[in-house]
């Protein structure tokens, strides 16, 4: 009789499952509020959609919910280069609330998707670590995920991530973008962090490939700081001044579009929010690159066209704005921390983004 084998045997470990578990728990309920229903072992999270306007913050008379889900991409490779696995799950959850943000909504839950080699239960809570961090900075609550244990589908050290958000915004306060925006707006950039979470096939070529770094040099066009440290600086997460932003406007329309700079750069995303007969017209001086798009520019070399098509140049989300209200909307962002450029304006045009000197 042939010696029996077991699940472990074949690559997955359920005990190093109900270790991870153990160990992830307290970072997801640090993302609970008063709408979180908490089953610990539950098959799927609750959230209370309907609730006391004695007890919570706001009721909602013509509410719309907004999904969406998105991933971290090649950044993860980085991350696994370097041991480094705290830091990605914030990206994950940025990449989904900024875009939802996009459309003036609030995140309400977010669940994550890890699928990997190898199942190391502390390598597993630093990520969702990570992931909750992200949730605490967007004011939503971790309400679920799956990890996959997959030998034979990623290679020893391999993983990727997902992530999938639900909001809510109010019917009539939707920044609906191309119908609202007019000649004469005021384009408003908020600074990035960096890289994001978008080019790192190009950024990890030119870095590792074309000139042979190591991610652990210390870089001077880089202020001395080791590469790895700057590629994995996390994406910025805007919910809250954008959210603070629009409460200021209960009635006045004056935030007539908004856009996430992600894949694509300023003008591969900027145009999605502006109508055809018009072209949002940005002066690049506006606003300071930061020394990370000149370091990979320099060292492709990479020309300017392909850096903005690829990158965010240092501006990582971008709101359309009433011209008579754009200094006014410019101040409140900066009173919550932001740094704020006036990067361009509407004009007559076909549709396009154009980046002048």
């Amino acid at each position: 009789m042939a010696k029996p084998i077991t699940y472990a045997q074949s690559g997955v470990n359920i005990d190093a499952s109900d270790r991870m578990e153990d160990l992830i728990y307290p970072h997801v309920a640090s993302t609970f509020g008063p709408r979180v229903m908490a089953l610990k072992g539950g098959f799927a999270g609750l959230f209370r959609l309907d609730y006391d306007e004695r007890l919570f913050k706001r009721n909602y008379k013509n509410p719309l919910l907004v999904a969406c889900t998105d991933g971290v991409g090649s950044k993860v490779l980085l991350a696994s280069a370097m041991n480094r696995f705290d830091t990605v799950g914030i990206d994950l959850v940025a990449m989904n609330v900024n875009d939802m943000l996009v459309l003036g909504a609030e995140p309400l839950f977010f669940l994550d998707y890890i699928a990997l080699n190898k199942l190391d239960p502390y390598i597993v809570a630093e990520m969702v670590k990570g992931v909750a961090k992200g949730c605490r900075i967007a004011d939503c609550a971790l309400i679920g995920g799956e990890t996959a244990e997959m030998p034979d589908t990623y290679k020893t050290d391999d993983f990727d991530m997902a992530g999938f958000a639900v909001g809510i915004v109010e019917r009539k306060k939707i920044v609906a973008g191309v119908k609202n925006v007019r000649k004469g707006d005021v384009i408003l950039g908020l600074a990035s962090s960096g890289l994001h979470s978008n080019g790192y096939a190009l950024a990890r070529n030119i870095c590792f490939k074309v000139n042979n770094f190591q991610a652990t040099d210390n870089i001077p066009e880089l202020d001395g700081r080791i590469l790895g440290d700057v590629l994995l600086e996390p994406t910025k997460i805007y919910v809250r001044p954008i959210i603070r932003l629009l409460s200021q406007y209960k009635v006045k329309k004056v935030i007539h579009g908004m856009a996430n700079i992600t894949g694509a750069g300023l003008p591969g995303n900027i145009t999605r929010v502006i109508p055809k007969n018009f072209d949002a017209v940005l002066k690049k001086s506006s606003w300071p690159v930061p020394p990370v798009f000149k370091f990979l520019a320099e060292k492709g070399p990479v020309e300017e066209e392909e850096m903005f098509r690829v990158f965010n140049m240092g501006i990582g989300f971008v709101l359309v704005v009433a011209e008579d209200f754009a200094d006014s909307i410019a101040g409140k962002l900066t009173g919550y921390g932001e740094k704020v450029y006036k990067i361009g304006r509407i004009t007559s045009g076909s549709g396009n983004v154009i980046i002048k000197d």
